[in-house]
């Protein structure tokens, strides 16, 4: 057997394809792991094209981001490393200087690339990013329904016509048909949806209305299930991102999931497009499609909503893989893999050349069934952010069973959880003498991570935008924030 080093050196190699084969990367925006219909999470959801590509291909059961906020999140998808390293820590960071992202290496390699979506890194700007030869974005959030900003098409503005889901599936698919069928090709469909304020397509409005949310366990403010909280996730209940006064409103926790869930029926329908273009082209079985969300949402777990932190809810996502030529269907992958890896992972497939030390591995030998070296845990990490000052500073250790969470620059407990007895992350060990030990040991290899990845420095970054923590002493009156905040049904306009 290969130790990892070796591993790593030869993987892009060894599971790298005979030809040139094309790759279809789908990414959603604040996509849980669990809402897909084959999970039941919500027995009445319904995702029939995520569930073929779990049937046709490979479901990443543990699949996780390194930081579950949308700028750092999808920088590290894009260099196959660490925020810490990439330096993009949060929403407002300017990419840095010299940053390279991966598909400037597959242009090199002689294929055509393009990108089409929310890109969401660095300033607001829509403008052309380089490693693409063709160019569909929007600033920052983007709209669902047309607005004034349009979208820029290669550098130029244009009139967004519909529904944004729908229309960037139009321009990837327009964009596919463009292509000589000889000719290896990468595309990035980079999904706004299934972004807050959620806004399904007319179609999708309303299908939910009439289901029965299976509210979260640990949402219940005290009891068992809160046992150990740290002081701040007890606090955050009645803070923009808690579920007793979410986005201080009067939002319904049910009534948010379920439009949540309409929205992204949308997404689902553009995978089956996808596919739908492919069977055209005669290429359904060779092209390597993924399917990822940037980062998860929870919904009432720890009486929270939102993301950034490290519950599982917030730091896992969905990931599913299809080409038949590649692996066979119907497998789930247990091992721990993460955004990190795609960038690995599609270098190898089309066997490009990429720069060493990467923090990613490639997976295809995994879902191919070869008994390879992996990683044992995964470091996540959140930067506390001025302008959504609720959630502190934070790095944790996700390993096999145990996770183990510290906090930075706040006084309050860390947290140990026993993954294999208590997915639920409802019982925090950190002070149990039985699993000192474990406590110890995880504590020392958090930050053995750390000094390996030079991350062992605090970003600090320039103050944008004030700080998000007023009170609003009425609950459910909207005096202190814009009107927008409050549209209903869909809940408040911004989360980011």
């Amino acid at each position: 057997m290969l130790n990892r080093r070796q591993f790593l050196a030869a993987s892009a190699i060894a599971a790298a394809p005979a030809k040139r084969r094309n790759v279809i990367f789908i990414l959603s925006d604040d996509h849980r792991y669990d809402a897909m219909g084959f999970l039941k999470a919500q027995p009445w959801l319904r995702t029939p094209q995520m569930d073929r590509m779990a049937s046709e291909g490979v479901h990443f059961k543990n699949a996780f981001v390194t930081t579950a906020l949308c700028s750092p999140s999808r920088a590290s998808v894009l260099t196959g490393v660490y925020a810490h390293r990439h330096r993009i820590v949060d929403n407002n960071t300017p990419i840095p200087v010299g940053t390279t992202f991966f598909p400037t290496y597959l242009q090199k390699a002689g294929y055509k690339t393009g990108f089409f979506g929310k890109w969401h890194m660095g300033a607001e700007t829509d403008a052309p990013k380089p490693g693409f030869d063709q160019w569909v974005s929007f600033r920052g959030q983007g709209t669902y329904l047309p607005s004034p900003n349009g979208i820029n098409v290669n550098g130029k503005k244009v009139p967004q016509k519909g529904y944004i889901t729908d229309e960037l599936t139009d321009y990837a698919v327009e964009w596919m048909r463009s292509l000589p069928k000889n000719q290896p090709y990468f595309l990035y469909l980079s999904h706004k949806a299934v972004h807050a304020e959620f806004q399904p397509a007319k179609r999708h409005e309303g299908m939910y209305k009439d289901a029965k949310f299976v509210y979260p366990p640990t949402m219940a403010p005290d009891g068992e299930m809160a046992q150990n909280r740290p002081t701040w996730v007890k606090n955050q209940r009645n803070s923009w991102h808690g579920v007793d006064y979410p986005y201080h409103s009067t939002l319904d926790i049910a009534d948010y999931y379920k439009r949540y869930a309409e929205t992204l029926m949308a997404v689902d329908e553009s995978i089956g497009r996808v596919f739908d273009e492919l069977k055209t082209r005669g290429e359904l079985d060779s092209t390597l499609v993924i399917y990822m969300g940037d980062n998860g949402f929870a919904f009432g777990e720890h009486g929270l909503i939102d993301k950034r932190t490290a519950y599982e809810e917030s730091m896992r996502v969905p990931l599913l893989a299809r080409c038949p030529e590649l692996f066979g269907g119907g497998k789930t992958v247990k091992e721990v893999v993460a955004g990190i890896d795609i960038m690995p992972t599609v270098l190898a497939t089309a066997g490009a050349a990429g720069p060493k030390g990467l923090d990613g591995m490639n997976w295809l030998p995994l879902v191919q069934g070869q008994k390879v070296p992996w990683r044992k845990e995964l470091l996540y990490e959140y930067y506390w952010e001025r302008n959504f000052p609720q959630t502190p500073t934070m790095h944790s250790l996700r390993g096999e069973r145990y996770k183990f969470i510290r906090y930075q620059g706040i006084w309050d407990t860390d947290e140990l959880y026993d993954m294999q007895e208590d997915p639920l992350e409802s019982r925090n060990l950190i002070a149990d003498p039985r699993v000192a030990d474990v406590v110890k040991q995880m504590r020392e290899r958090l930050f053995d991570v750390l000094e390996k990845t030079e991350g062992m420095n605090i970003p600090l970054q320039r103050d944008r935008g004030g700080l998000n923590n007023k009170r609003n002493e009425g609950k459910g009156k909207a005096a202190d924030f814009p009107a927008e905040i409050y549209k209903a049904p869909g809940g408040p306009a911004r989360h980011n």
